[in-house]
């Protein structure tokens, strides 16, 4: 997502110190996907969403929102706990995701569409390997030992990741002597500490005051509530291949930058999930060659490929593109902690999770770490906007930066088909 403007995502891209929009770029891992088809639906219904203006609607979006991740997390981990192949699942979720996107992608990009040419082609299958595939598989391997409530914790600590390998790849800066530097790191630090909390650390549970639950057979928010079915050491297995799965995500979101901008983002989106769709299908193959289980019936498994194929895919995205065309990509990003706690509570209501303290603790420490890097960065920004306006009034010791040569830079931003636009990964 971009925060800013085109031209500050135009430095980003180019390795700049100025980049600023890295970090607003990449809060949530799939709102690139979100570029590709809402921008487009955005185009075609224009009157879908035209009557939605204001502050009011803005804060009803973003609560629909994320009350549909955390609809996704809930649902996926009661797929799995009923007996679901992890492996089957991600297969079955791309390929919905594929037939979602493919019809859109061939009647809104027929005729415009960028040729993808054999490296651009090849490039999408590298990048939906490691960022698609592979992500989605730690991430539902891991959910399968651990909880819904974890991995909606764990969804707070992806735009800090993401941050760290921006800073690594020379997108971004972290400067230690500086205070918004040290708000940055102190951010990267409740991080740590809240995914080391949520891995090793149970304490006191709490009990879901609702005893007359949709499904019977959840609870597993805890090694406790997974005593039955897995180990401790299966929880933390599970942690930490749900963090490997954010690292991934991560790493995905901040190496899209050149692709992106080669090829349309319809057509991009549409390819790297088709992708992807392949990829699962032989991974899943590999693993599972009972085909009996593959089977779907009417049942919470066909509901949550469904929903996360369709209403998260489709519906949450064009959403997510709406809010931040009204509010910024920032204020999208802000209300991510809200999946964690609406999370909780659906996931008690519905499956009778039991929240342990360790996990409120945790959750707490990720949110704390993830406004902390959002402090840092408004702090590092309302700095270098103060430096500019200071060398424009002509005080001494302080130089204007230099024009930017590319015009793209200049120009203001376009909503409904530029890069200015808006995730999951889940």
């Amino acid at each position: 997502m971009s925060c800013l403007h085109t031209g500050t995502r135009h430095m980003l891209l180019r390795g700049s110190r100025a980049g600023a929009s890295a970090f607003c770029d990449a809060v949530c891992i799939y709102i690139y996907r979100s570029r590709g088809v809402a921008s487009r639906l955005v185009a075609t219904y224009p009157a879908m969403f035209a009557k939605m203006g204001g502050s009011a609607k803005a804060y009803a979006a973003v609560l629909l929102i994320r009350l549909m991740y955390s609809g996704m997390h809930v649902m996926s981990k009661v797929a799995l706990d009923q007996g679901m192949n992890p492996l089957v699942f991600v297969f079955y979720r791309h390929t919905t995701a594929a037939l979602v996107l493919i019809p859109i992608t061939f009647v809104l990009e027929r005729r415009k569409a960028k040729p993808v040419t054999f490296t651009i082609g090849w490039k999408m299958f590298v990048h939906a390997l490691y960022g698609v595939t592979a992500c989605g598989v730690l991430f539902n391997l891991g959910l399968n030992y651990a909880s819904a409530t974890s991995s909606s914790a764990l969804y707070n600590v992806q735009p800090v990741i993401t941050f760290i390998l921006a800073v690594i790849f020379g997108m971004e800066t972290l400067k230690l002597t500086r205070f918004h530097g040290k708000v940055k790191f102190a951010g990267i630090l409740f991080c740590i500490a809240g995914v080391t909390v949520l891995a090793f650390y149970e304490g006191p549970m709490f009990r879901s005051f609702n005893h007359h639950h949709l499904f019977q057979n959840g609870g597993s928010s805890s090694p406790a509530g997974a005593a039955e079915t897995h180990s401790k050491k299966q929880w933390v297995l599970g942690i930490f291949l749900m963090t490997l799965s954010n690292v991934l995500a991560g790493l995905w979101t901040v190496l899209q930058g050149p692709l992106i901008e080669d090829t349309s983002k319809l057509m991009n989106t549409a390819l790297q999930i088709s992708c992807a769709s392949v990829q699962a299908f032989l991974v899943a193959v590999a693993a599972e060659r009972d085909f009996s289980k593959w089977k779907l019936g009417w049942n919470v498994g066909l509901a949550a490929i469904v929903y996360s194929g369709v209403i998260v895919t489709a519906l949450s995205y064009y959403m997510q593109m709406w809010t931040i065309a009204k509010r910024g990509p920032v204020f999208l990003a802000m209300s991510t902690p809200l999946t964690f706690v609406f999370t909780i509570v659906i996931s008690s209501f519905i499956i009778g999770d039991a929240v342990s303290l360790g996990s409120i603790f945790a959750g707490v420490l990720l949110v704390g770490g993830l406004y902390n890097v959002f402090w840092g960065k408004s702090i590092e920004e309302r700095d270098d906007l103060t430096k500019i306006s200071a060398a424009a009034a002509g005080k001494p010791g302080l130089e204007l930066p230099p024009p930017q040569k590319n015009k793209a830079d200049l120009q203001a931003p376009q909503v409904p088909d530029d890069d200015d636009g808006a995730e999951a990964k889940v």
